[in-house]
């Protein structure tokens, strides 16, 4: 018998290596933020605060089915949030921690937020923001996001929790990678309950802020946190109709929510009301070129399906800019997945 004859044949390669098992697991993993959404609605990180507990103990605390929490919870252990002992206790973990609604950097609430219904169904609806350009929430909730956010107090309570809990570890971060003048007027342009120019202030002790915003946000606000009430002022208004005077702007993930045409016009607003010497500070994810993973074109997709609004490139800003009578000078790193995009007057 001949090599050849006693040759077992050509080798098949390692399944992982066929791409239909990697499209096949990304296809499914819609299914994680599915279990983590059910995990911190039941409050579940809250009940292992003490220490590890059998999923019996824990589904009886939360009023869960037991077998359906084990299985929530194992995928969820998959991807280091809990961990499962050898004798079949739950127990908390580094990534899982923050989902208790105790901890000093929850973040219990930007979860559910971020996997609300009002994210969730137009995310499914995806293609047909592909295919016309139009996002689906209009269709699916009747109105557009914002509108639907200002009749409904529940979804605004979901949405403003939410920010806050992914804005609080965030605005330290972003208000020291500000160059401000020392007695700058800081003016936070729909600055929601304040946390940025909060930061900021504590920050820039200097500094003078306005957080401008429409009035039902404003009753929230947060400054009083600070302690110095002569240090800023609450100034109520729209956006695309207006900005009050100042020396530096603040949008901290306002541009994004908008398209091109709705972001110029608040640009042009704070370009007219701001100082000779006054800047336009953007913090939005800036989109890199090339084909690697990034934070912001995930975000991106969002933006697509609940918003009419995107993320950006550092040539789309510098074009609004120039649109805006505003001239790009720098991009300024934050320790955080946003930059900051400063702009000032066009000569």
């Amino acid at each position: 018998m001949t090599s050849a004859e006693n040759s077992p044949g050509p080798v098949a390669p390692p399944a992982e290596a066929d791409p239909r098992f990697a499209l096949m697991d990304l296809a499914m993993s819609y299914l994680v933020p599915a279990a983590l959404r059910a995990v911190a609605v039941l409050g579940v990180a809250d009940h292992l605060a003490g220490g590890p507990r059998p999923v019996a103990d824990l589904a009886r605390a939360v009023g869960a089915h037991q077998l359906n929490l084990h299985r929530a919870l194992r995928l969820l252990a998959t991807h280091g949030i809990f961990t499962e002992d050898d004798e079949g206790r739950f127990a908390l973990t580094p990534a899982a921690e923050p989902m208790r609604t105790d901890a000093p950097s929850s973040f219990r609430a930007a979860i559910l937020m971020l996997t609300d219904t009002t994210f969730w169904r137009p995310a499914g609806e995806l293609e047909e923001a592909v295919r016309t350009g139009t996002s689906p929430f209009d269709r699916l909730f009747g109105m557009p996001f914002f509108d639907h956010f200002a009749r409904d107090p529940g979804t605004a309570a979901v949405f403003h929790d939410g920010m806050a809990s992914m804005s609080d570890p965030e605005n330290p971060l972003v208000a020291r990678a500000l160059d401000l003048p020392p007695d700058a007027v800081v003016v936070d342009v729909g600055g929601g309950h304040g946390g940025l120019l909060l930061a900021v202030l504590r920050e820039h002790p200097g500094a003078r802020g306005v957080l401008f915003d429409q009035p039902h946000v404003l009753e929230g606000h947060r400054l009083g946190e600070l302690g110095a009430e002569d240090r800023w002022d609450l100034v109520a208004g729209d956006f695309f109709a207006e900005a009050p005077p100042g020396d530096a702007y603040l949008l901290k993930r306002i541009l994004h929510d908008w398209d091109d045409e709705h972001a110029l016009r608040v640009l042009e607003h704070c370009r007219r009301a701001m100082s000779p010497q006054g800047r336009v500070l953007v913090a939005d994810a800036v989109v890199p070129p090339g084909n690697d993973p990034d934070p912001g074109k995930v975000i991106d997709l969002l933006m697509m399906s609940s918003f009419t609004g995107r993320e950006r490139t550092r040539a789309d800003f510098d074009a609004l800019f120039t649109r805006a009578g505003l001239r790009l000078t720098r991009v300024l790193p934050t320790d955080t997945r946003l930059s900051v995009v400063e702009g000032v007057a066009a000569v």
